[in-house]
C-alpha cells in the first residue's frame, strides 16, 4: 500500500468528483455537425429587443489539464456498481441530500453511507493501484 502521507483520501476522491462534475458543465454545448445559420445578425431596436431571447452565459472553458484529471476520474467510475455510480455523480453535481433520498428511495443517513462507502472503494483502489497522489490544489470548483 502507498505511504499514508501521499495516500487518496475520500475526501480527494470527493473534491476529485466535484472537479470533473464542474468541468463537464464548463464545456462548450454539443451541436450537430453541418447544419449553420445563414441569416445576418439583426441590428434591433431598443424596443424589439425587450422580446429577444436571453443570452445565455457560459463559464470560461476548462483548462486541458483539468480536461484531463475529468477523464481520467469518469474511468474510476468503472468501479462502482451503477446505483454508485449515480449517487456519486449526484453528489458530485451538489444535489442537495433529500433529492438523493428521493431518487435513490432511502434515508438520509443511509444515502450518506453508500456515497461513502462508493467513495471508499475508489480510493482504496486507487491506492492499491499505485496511482499518483492528488495535488492538494484541486482548481476551481465553483
Amino acid at each position: 500500500m502507498a505511504d499514508s502521507r501521499n495516500a487518496w483520501t475520500i475526501e480527494d476522491v470527493a473534491a476529485r468528483f466535484e472537479e470533473a462534475a464542474s468541468t463537464g458543465r464548463r464545456l462548450p454545448p454539443v451541436r450537430v455537425q453541418g447544419y449553420f445559420n445563414c441569416w445576418p445578425a439583426f441590428v434591433r431596436k431598443e424596443w424589439e429587443s425587450f422580446a429577444a431571447d436571453e443570452k445565455v452565459y457560459r463559464p470560461f472553458p476548462p483548462s486541458p489539464e483539468a480536461i484531463d484529471r475529468m477523464l481520467e476520474t469518469m474511468r474510476w467510475v468503472q468501479w462502482l456498481e451503477v446505483e454508485q455510480r449515480h449517487l456519486v455523480w449526484m453528489r458530485a453535481k451538489r444535489y442537495g441530500w433529500r433529492d438523493i433520498t428521493i431518487r435513490f428511495a432511502c434515508d438520509r443517513s443511509t444515502a450518506w453511507r453508500r456515497w461513502q462507502r462508493a467513495l471508499e472503494i475508489v480510493a482504496t483502489q486507487l491506492n492499491t493501484d499505485g496511482v499518483r497522489s492528488p495535488s492538494k490544489n484541486v482548481g476551481n470548483l465553483g
